[in-house]
Formats: C-alpha cells, sequence, structure tokens
C-alpha cells in the first residue's frame, strides 16, 4: 500500500468491478472483471475468500495458521502480506473502515 503499510487491524475487500468466485471450469477461484479473469492458486483462493470487510488481517494470518497447521505464525504471516500488497497494487482489493 502506498499510502501506509498493512497493519494486523486493516481490514480489505475485493474491490468493483472485480467479482471474486469459484469457477467450476478453472478448478479454482477466480477474480472476474469486464477485461478478463485472474485464475488463482489455492493459496490465494484462500486470502481473498477471507478479504470480506469483516476479518482483520491478523484474523486473516490466524485463520490461515489453523487451517494450513502452522507452529510458525511468521511464514504464514509474510506470505499473506506480501500477497495482499500485491493485490492491493493491482486494485484487487481496497481498505474498509
Amino acid at each position: 500500500m502506498s499510502a501506509h503499510a498493512i497493519t494486523p487491524h486493516d481490514r480489505f475487500e475485493i474491490r468493483p468491478p472485480f467479482l471474486f468466485r469459484w469457477e467450476d471450469s478453472q478448478q479454482a477461484h477466480v477474480l472476474l472483471y469486464p477485461e478478463g479473469i485472474v485464475k488463482l492458486n489455492e493459496t490465494g483462493g484462500d486470502i481473498l475468500q477471507l478479504c470480506d470487510g469483516k476479518n482483520t488481517v491478523g484474523q486473516i494470518i490466524k485463520q490461515l495458521s489453523q487451517r494450513y497447521c502452522a507452529a510458525d505464525e511468521t511464514t504464514i504471516s509474510n506470505g499473506v502480506l506480501n500477497f495482499l500488497e500485491v493485490s492491493h497494487g493491482k486494485g484487487w482489493i481496497r481498505t474498509t473502515a
């Protein structure tokens, strides 16, 4: 994010006109937009699924650490933060109040 670093208290949601959903034909989560489609890997789909404007970044990290049975949250945390920074930079997500 250009204005400030992502904090554990930030909340993100999918930014219109992007539409996040499971696509059977791709067997993956995707982001649909007027000009095309972005096919996400499993981890990217798991992260964006939790970007509902309600979960904080800290909650997303905790949930994914439990899902992936990670004893060390640092690896999960770094991956989530990197993915959110890239997703925000590409305009896929936005912060919520």
